[in-house]
């Protein structure tokens, strides 16, 4: 995979389609156990679970481009806490849900378990 260095690449990547059911609350998750990025701080690899949950409005998002989107984070040097929220920021705005769920729950390091959720709008 390309070295994707700015938000706009990343953004790129996010396909989505027409919600047929957009007269309906439904919610969607969506759940990998395989995120991986790097700690700034260390450069050591950081593992974690990413599960986006949202309730679309116009758009679904694409599972492979979602895929892909997560996996051009392998490499960057990137905090939990700015990783959770930076994959909110960007499917908010290629979706623009009614709501909004992204947690990560990261493997221990240290001894120490992270898990960081971040919430856009009124479930």
């Amino acid at each position: 995979m390309k070295n994707l260095n700015t938000a706009e690449d990343k953004i790129k990547l996010l396909e989505v389609f027409d919600n047929t059911y957009s007269n309906r609350n439904y919610l969607i998750i969506h759940k990998t156990s395989e995120f991986t990025s790097v700690c700034p701080k260390t450069g050591q690899p950081d593992f974690g679970t990413i599960v986006i949950s949202y309730i679309a409005k116009k758009k679904c998002v694409e599972l492979k481009s979602l895929k892909m989107y997560l996996q051009s984070f392998r490499n960057d040097g990137i905090f939990y806490e700015n990783v959770i929220n930076r994959i909110l920021d960007d499917l908010l705005y290629v979706l623009k849900p009614k709501w909004m769920e992204v947690k990560g729950i990261f493997t221990s390091r240290g001894g120490l378990n992270s898990t960081v959720i971040s919430t856009f709008g009124k479930q």
